[in-house]
């Protein structure tokens, strides 16, 4: 019986035209969200991957009067439409909390549409591309699931690229929430998992026809995703990790309203909060600041130029006993006649003395920077122009007394797979953790600051290194090399996180080379499709 009503619903999805086609495709990609950050119900990416197959199936490339060319060029479009709005609907179902931040300050309120439609709207481009590229090397039966794993995974990895990349809510991310499917990111990172992601949960649409084949390709995406389940659950038995001896974290969540926080008048006010509730005693055992050697606080703390306020410098290093040490982030102001804005993360010494500095290296577009400033301005754009940081010149490592070299990452630094490490000469021992600043206070009680904890989580696990995360209004978390939370402050909640610094484990294969597994997941795919098609 399942198998004639499974039939008959593909020829549907295949057969349709039109806004039918369309709505069929936007419905089914924002299914899919679902199984991103915050619900991670990974199976409901089963629907748009199988919905895929079968849009794809429908791009017929012959039409009636057209030579052999012109039908290839109109099954190519059919797809790349088709992917358009699968995409579309992805995108805006995972990305509508941006509209929160055009709300923060009322002038912005009719920008809304830019981030909740004209963003999906242009990352579903990238869908589009990969649907077309599937349908070029479109194979029958089991093929096909080959085929549009190649496609998509590489629109994937292009989407995270181009432009100065976006690969926020990747598809690797179905099994990248799940701490158990995710630890084979270990080997394969995050474009790795894409490409088992979209080819396991794509499985179920070879069913309609009806081979034994069509059997066997499901049962192994079953096995793929079990032995998946069963190297996390092995990797992740071993017990806790050491932690440092001698270093105690305390991290400090504000949980500000952006606009009350960046308020030029509200200066006294700010520092004698962070103060008194980084001073907070949350137990016998963490009476206050002074039984912290680290003490954390996030990204955008200061509506000014600290290094240049030595008031604040003063105020902040008296606070500080002498065995204690502030990481925090702050714009700073570099050199020159003009000078340029960098969004820093700062090491400050109980006396006041700025230790050291890294400078963001990969800014957000619009976020903190304009791209084609200069244009806007001339077109009297002038509101978008008003404030720009300069990116740093290079992905450095920050000092601080008593830790390991640590990898700085302020905001979404930390979502780009394979790029969180800085470059070190050759023979330099690699960084002992991660330390993530950032500001999702923009974006309330929605899904974005979950979804970014999750993608920033899954670098402990590519990089085998212990992550520790300090967001102004949560989440913020000591997080073990596996992926494990040993401590997190939810969202929304104004605290204090004490813990100690787990151990680095020893360097991953991701780690070690972080193109080769995707890159061979990716390649074995594409020439297999490759050899199956000219076979055939």
């Amino acid at each position: 019986m399942f198998g004639p009503v499974m039939l008959t619903f593909a020829q549907r999805i295949m057969l349709a035209e039109g806004w039918q086609r369309a709505a069929i495709a936007f419905v089914s990609g924002a299914i899919g969200a679902l199984a991103l950050a915050p619900i991670n119900f990974f199976p409901a990416f089963i629907v748009p991957m199988v919905v895929s197959v079968w849009l794809i199936d429908g791009c017929g490339e012959s039409r009636p009067g057209r030579d052999a060319r012109a039908g290839i060029t109109n099954g190519l479009l059919s797809a790349a439409m088709a992917g358009w709005w699968l995409g579309f609907g992805y995108f805006v179902a995972g990305l509508w909390w941006l509209g929160a931040a055009f709300l923060v300050r009322p002038e912005f309120a009719w920008a809304l549409p830019l981030g909740v439609l004209g963003l999906p709207a242009g990352l579903a481009f990238f869908t589009a591309f990969g649907f077309a590229f599937a349908r070029l090397i479109w194979l029958p039966g089991n093929g096909r699931l080959l085929s549009l794993a190649s496609g998509l995974a590489l629109s994937e990895w292009l989407r995270g690229h181009l432009f100065t990349g976006f690969p926020w809510n990747d598809f690797g991310m179905v099994l990248g929430g799940n701490l158990a499917l995710s630890q084979v990111a270990s080997i394969i990172g995050l474009y790795g998992l894409t490409s088992l992601a979209i080819a396991i949960f794509a499985s179920p649409a070879v069913l309609i026809d009806g081979t034994p084949a069509s059997k066997r390709a499901v049962l192994l995406a079953l096995t793929a995703l079990a032995s998946l389940a069963v190297f996390g659950l092995v990797r992740l038995s071993g017990g806790p990790v050491p932690t440092l001896a001698k270093t105690n974290l305390r991290i400090m969540q504000p949980n500000l309203v952006d606009d009350e926080k960046f308020s030029a008048t509200s200066r006294e006010k700010l520092i004698s909060d962070y103060l008194a509730l980084s001073d907070t005693a949350t137990s016998p055992q963490h009476s206050g600041i002074a039984d912290a050697t680290d003490l954390i606080w996030p990204e955008s703390a200061f509506p000014f130029i600290l290094s240049r306020d030595a008031g604040a410098l003063a105020r902040i290093g008296s606070a500080l006993p002498p065995t204690t040490t502030l990481i925090t982030g702050a714009a700073r102001l570099g050199e020159g006649r003009v000078p340029p804005v960098y969004n820093s993360m700062q090491v400050i010494s109980h006396n006041g003395a700025i230790l050291d500095s890294y400078d963001k290296v990969h800014l957000v577009p619009f976020g903190e920077y304009i791209p084609f400033a200069g244009l806007l301005d001339r077109l009297g754009l002038h509101q978008f122009t008003l404030s720009s940081f300069q990116a740093g010149d290079h992905r450095g490592v920050l000092h601080v007394p008593g830790l390991p070299p640590v990898a700085p990452l302020i905001c979404y630094e930390a979502i780009f797979s394979g790029e969180v490490m800085p470059a070190l000469p050759a023979g330099t021992a690699r960084p002992g953790l991660m330390l993530n600043v950032t500001d999702d206070s923009w974006f309330g009680h929605t899904p974005g600051p979950a979804q970014h904890f999750y993608q920033a989580r899954l670098r402990a696990v590519e990089e085998g290194l212990p992550l520790i995360r300090a967001a102004d209004g949560g989440i913020s978390a000591i997080i073990d090399p596996y992926g494990r939370i040993m401590e997190s402050l939810p969202l929304g909640e104004t605290g204090v996180l004490d813990g100690k610094v787990p151990e680095a484990i020893a360097e991953t294969p991701f780690g070690k080379h972080p193109l080769w597994g995707p890159l061979t997941i990716w390649i074995v795919f594409l020439f297999s499709t490759i050899f199956l098609k000219y076979r055939i």
